[in-house]
């Protein structure tokens, strides 16, 4: 008896644990890696060129062919504080690979000790790619930093991991359009 009610309670709280995953993933707003599901159509009017919109809320950035045949989903890095966050609309400007990185003005108030990094250097914060936005000194971009990915860790821009920017630069046209949100 002791073990017929023992192995009951166990499987009452195995489906207790199962149940609300289940109602979780059945309502449908969120992937299997916790990003906040996007639809192009609630940011732009058309796809035009493409379109990415960059979520800091969930950390991920939506990418969205001119066909709309394409969709993918990275993990990004985002600004740490609101301060250093812009939102609203962009482009995609200028698209390098092994871009360099010179300090900001306001990086420099900050850190005063930082230097210009050339392009290819390991230690460069823009990564292996980098795709400018029409804003000044705001880019979408690689990291050697694993670690930044998933966090706020940036002074403004939206990272991802250099293998995730290689592949979305290769498909990713200049005149895209970008929502940062």
């Amino acid at each position: 008896m002791t073990l017929l009610t023992r192995r009951s309670l166990m499987i009452a709280g195995a489906a207790a644990l199962v149940v609300p995953a289940t109602a979780r993933a059945a309502e449908g707003r969120r992937n299997v890696s916790s990003f906040a599901s996007q639809d192009w159509r609630d940011h732009f009017d058309s796809l035009g060129k493409g379109c990415i919109v960059c979520d800091t809320e969930s950390r991920a950035l939506h990418y969205w062919s001119a066909d709309g045949s394409d969709y993918r989903v990275y993990p990004t890095s985002v600004p740490k504080t609101d301060e250093l966050t812009k939102r609203g609309y962009t482009e995609i400007v200028r698209k390098k690979v092994g871009p360099s990185w010179t300090p900001t003005a306001s990086q420099m108030e900050r850190f005063p000790d930082w230097r210009p990094v050339a392009g290819g250097a390991e230690d460069n914060p823009l990564g292996t790619h980098a795709m400018y936005l029409s804003w000044p000194a705001y880019l979408i971009h690689g990291t050697h930093d694993t670690r930044k990915i998933g966090r706020p860790s940036s002074d403004g821009c939206i990272g991802l991991y250099n293998e995730k920017i290689a592949e979305l630069f290769e498909i990713t046209p200049i005149g895209t359009q970008v929502r940062l949100i």
